[in-house]
Protein backbone atom coordinates (compact mmCIF):
# COMPACT_ATOMS: atom_id res chain seq x y z
CA UNK A 1 0.00 0.00 0.00
CA UNK A 2 1.49 3.56 -1.07
CA UNK A 3 0.50 6.89 -1.07
CA UNK A 4 0.29 8.46 -4.06
CA UNK A 5 -0.24 12.69 -4.32
CA UNK A 6 -1.88 14.11 -7.22
CA UNK A 7 -0.37 17.74 -7.91
CA UNK A 8 -1.67 20.17 -10.29
CA UNK A 9 1.63 22.14 -11.15
CA UNK A 10 1.85 26.31 -11.98
CA UNK A 11 3.41 27.47 -14.42
CA UNK A 12 6.87 29.21 -13.81
CA UNK A 13 7.22 25.97 -10.93
CA UNK A 14 9.65 23.78 -11.29
CA UNK A 15 9.51 20.03 -10.72
CA UNK A 16 11.48 19.90 -7.83
CA UNK A 17 11.32 21.07 -3.70
CA UNK A 18 14.48 23.49 -3.62
CA UNK A 19 16.40 25.77 -5.78
CA UNK A 20 19.51 27.70 -5.15
CA UNK A 21 18.14 30.90 -7.78
CA UNK A 22 14.91 31.48 -5.24
CA UNK A 23 12.50 30.20 -8.23
CA UNK A 24 8.74 28.65 -7.12
CA UNK A 25 9.34 25.25 -6.11
CA UNK A 26 6.82 22.69 -5.32
CA UNK A 27 7.64 23.26 -1.88
CA UNK A 28 5.52 26.94 -1.83
CA UNK A 29 2.16 24.17 -2.69
CA UNK A 30 2.86 21.15 -0.72
CA UNK A 31 4.36 20.01 2.57
CA UNK A 32 4.43 16.59 3.04
CA UNK A 33 8.17 15.92 4.19
CA UNK A 34 9.60 12.83 2.22
CA UNK A 35 8.04 12.26 -1.32
CA UNK A 36 9.74 13.19 -4.75
CA UNK A 37 8.19 13.52 -7.92
CA UNK A 38 7.70 10.95 -10.57
CA UNK A 39 8.84 12.43 -13.43
CA UNK A 40 8.84 16.22 -14.14
CA UNK A 41 7.09 19.10 -16.02
CA UNK A 42 9.32 22.09 -17.66
CA UNK A 43 9.12 24.99 -15.68
CA UNK A 44 6.64 26.49 -18.47
CA UNK A 45 4.64 23.67 -18.45
CA UNK A 46 1.49 23.14 -16.46
CA UNK A 47 -0.22 20.24 -15.39
CA UNK A 48 -0.11 16.55 -13.52
CA UNK A 49 2.61 15.60 -11.75
CA UNK A 50 2.69 12.76 -9.56
CA UNK A 51 4.74 12.88 -5.59
CA UNK A 52 5.18 9.40 -3.59
CA UNK A 53 7.76 8.69 -0.65
CA UNK A 54 7.59 4.67 -2.64
CA UNK A 55 11.13 4.75 -4.91
CA UNK A 56 9.71 1.56 -6.35
CA UNK A 57 6.27 3.12 -7.50
CA UNK A 58 8.34 6.03 -8.63
CA UNK A 59 9.96 4.00 -11.18
CA UNK A 60 7.11 1.75 -12.32
CA UNK A 61 5.15 5.30 -13.31
CA UNK A 62 8.35 7.37 -14.89
CA UNK A 63 10.49 4.66 -16.18
CA UNK A 64 9.67 4.02 -19.98
CA UNK A 65 10.08 0.80 -20.14
CA UNK A 66 6.45 1.12 -18.60
CA UNK A 67 4.76 2.81 -20.98
CA UNK A 68 2.57 5.10 -18.75
CA UNK A 69 0.54 7.40 -21.66
CA UNK A 70 0.79 10.74 -21.24
CA UNK A 71 -2.24 13.57 -21.78
CA UNK A 72 -1.98 17.35 -22.72
CA UNK A 73 -3.93 19.66 -23.61
CA UNK A 74 -2.03 21.50 -26.00
CA UNK A 75 -2.77 25.32 -26.94
CA UNK A 76 -0.75 25.98 -30.71
CA UNK A 77 -0.28 29.16 -32.44
CA UNK A 78 -2.51 28.99 -35.70
CA UNK A 79 -4.36 26.08 -36.95
CA UNK A 80 -3.66 22.60 -38.24
CA UNK A 81 -4.93 21.03 -40.53
CA UNK A 82 -5.61 17.34 -41.11
CA UNK A 83 -1.99 17.04 -42.66
CA UNK A 84 -0.21 18.37 -39.70
CA UNK A 85 -2.66 15.87 -37.70
CA UNK A 86 -1.60 12.75 -39.55
CA UNK A 87 1.91 13.89 -38.80
CA UNK A 88 1.41 13.74 -35.65
CA UNK A 89 -0.12 10.72 -35.43
CA UNK A 90 2.24 9.02 -37.46
CA UNK A 91 4.92 10.38 -35.71
CA UNK A 92 7.27 13.07 -37.11
CA UNK A 93 11.11 13.18 -37.10
CA UNK A 94 13.03 15.46 -34.39
CA UNK A 95 16.81 15.91 -33.87
CA UNK A 96 16.93 13.19 -31.87
CA UNK A 97 15.18 10.50 -34.24
CA UNK A 98 11.61 9.53 -34.96
CA UNK A 99 9.00 9.82 -32.46
CA UNK A 100 6.27 6.81 -31.74
CA UNK A 101 3.03 7.64 -33.05
CA UNK A 102 0.81 10.11 -30.89
CA UNK A 103 -2.92 10.04 -30.39
CA UNK A 104 -3.83 13.40 -31.30
CA UNK A 105 -7.40 15.18 -31.74
CA UNK A 106 -8.96 18.88 -31.80
CA UNK A 107 -10.06 19.99 -28.66
CA UNK A 108 -12.58 22.84 -27.99
CA UNK A 109 -11.18 25.31 -25.93
CA UNK A 110 -11.03 23.72 -22.33
CA UNK A 111 -12.27 25.42 -19.09
CA UNK A 112 -9.05 26.03 -17.45
CA UNK A 113 -8.14 28.89 -15.47
CA UNK A 114 -5.74 31.89 -17.10
CA UNK A 115 -2.31 31.28 -17.35
CA UNK A 116 -0.36 33.52 -14.98
CA UNK A 117 2.01 35.07 -16.75
CA UNK A 118 -0.52 34.86 -19.61
CA UNK A 119 0.54 33.33 -23.00
CA UNK A 120 1.94 35.56 -25.78
CA UNK A 121 -0.26 36.16 -28.57
CA UNK A 122 0.62 37.19 -31.70
CA UNK A 123 -2.29 39.84 -33.19
CA UNK A 124 -4.16 38.59 -35.72
CA UNK A 125 -3.33 35.01 -35.80
CA UNK A 126 -5.40 32.44 -34.05
CA UNK A 127 -5.04 29.61 -31.68
CA UNK A 128 -6.50 26.19 -31.26
CA UNK A 129 -6.07 23.54 -28.59
CA UNK A 130 -5.37 20.16 -29.47
CA UNK A 131 -5.62 17.30 -27.52
CA UNK A 132 -2.30 15.18 -27.39
CA UNK A 133 -1.07 11.69 -26.20
CA UNK A 134 2.05 10.37 -25.62
CA UNK A 135 3.92 7.05 -24.85
CA UNK A 136 7.78 8.75 -24.26
CA UNK A 137 9.40 11.49 -22.38
CA UNK A 138 11.61 13.46 -24.23
CA UNK A 139 12.70 16.93 -23.35
CA UNK A 140 10.37 19.50 -24.38
CA UNK A 141 8.90 16.55 -26.68
CA UNK A 142 5.54 17.98 -26.90
CA UNK A 143 6.53 21.62 -27.96
CA UNK A 144 9.34 19.96 -30.60
CA UNK A 145 6.09 18.00 -32.53
CA UNK A 146 3.96 20.86 -32.64
CA UNK A 147 6.63 22.97 -34.07
CA UNK A 148 7.59 20.45 -36.05
CA UNK A 149 4.56 20.38 -38.36
CA UNK A 150 4.20 24.40 -38.20
CA UNK A 151 2.62 25.31 -35.04
CA UNK A 152 4.46 26.35 -31.62
CA UNK A 153 2.83 25.40 -28.92
CA UNK A 154 1.75 28.71 -26.63
CA UNK A 155 0.57 26.65 -23.60
CA UNK A 156 0.88 23.33 -22.42
CA UNK A 157 -1.43 21.41 -19.30
CA UNK A 158 -0.69 17.58 -18.59
CA UNK A 159 -3.76 16.31 -17.76
CA UNK A 160 -3.18 12.58 -17.37
CA UNK A 161 -0.42 10.30 -16.51
CA UNK A 162 -1.61 6.35 -17.04
CA UNK A 163 -4.96 6.39 -15.08
CA UNK A 164 -4.41 9.43 -12.80
CA UNK A 165 -6.21 12.17 -14.35
CA UNK A 166 -6.00 16.37 -13.19
CA UNK A 167 -9.60 16.65 -13.02
CA UNK A 168 -11.18 18.92 -10.07
CA UNK A 169 -7.64 20.08 -9.56
CA UNK A 170 -6.97 24.00 -9.75
CA UNK A 171 -3.00 25.28 -9.69
CA UNK A 172 -1.25 24.38 -6.78
CA UNK A 173 -3.80 22.11 -5.68
CA UNK A 174 -3.06 18.49 -4.28
CA UNK A 175 -5.06 15.22 -3.49
CA UNK A 176 -3.71 12.30 -1.93
CA UNK A 177 -4.64 8.74 -3.35
CA UNK A 178 -3.88 5.11 -1.59
CA UNK A 179 -2.41 2.51 -3.89
CA UNK A 180 -3.73 -1.10 -2.82
CA UNK A 181 -2.13 -2.57 -5.59
CA UNK A 182 0.84 -2.77 -7.94
CA UNK A 183 0.80 -0.42 -11.29
CA UNK A 184 0.32 -2.28 -14.32
CA UNK A 185 1.98 -1.54 -17.23
CA UNK A 186 -0.56 0.24 -19.76
CA UNK A 187 -0.49 -1.23 -23.37
CA UNK A 188 1.11 0.77 -26.33
CA UNK A 189 -0.05 1.67 -29.47
CA UNK A 190 1.36 0.50 -32.57
CA UNK A 191 4.36 1.60 -33.90
CA UNK A 192 3.87 2.91 -37.54
CA UNK A 193 6.88 3.26 -38.13
CA UNK A 194 8.99 2.24 -41.16
CA UNK A 195 11.65 -0.42 -40.13
CA UNK A 196 14.15 2.21 -41.03
CA UNK A 197 13.13 4.72 -38.93
CA UNK A 198 12.75 1.98 -36.01
CA UNK A 199 16.74 1.61 -37.14
CA UNK A 200 17.59 4.97 -36.97
CA UNK A 201 16.06 5.46 -33.54
CA UNK A 202 17.45 2.12 -32.09
CA UNK A 203 21.04 3.71 -32.87
CA UNK A 204 20.17 7.23 -31.45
Amino acid sequence: MSDLYLLHKPCHMLSQFTDERGRATLADVIDVPGIYAAGRLDYDSEGLLLLTDDGALIQRISHPRHKQPKTYWVQVEGTPDDDALAALRHGVTLNDGPTRPARVKRLAAPEVAPRDPPIRQRAGIPTRWLELTIEEGRNRQVRRMTAHVGHPTLRLIRVAIGPWRLDGLGPGQWRRETLHAPVKPQARAADKRTPSQRRRRSHS
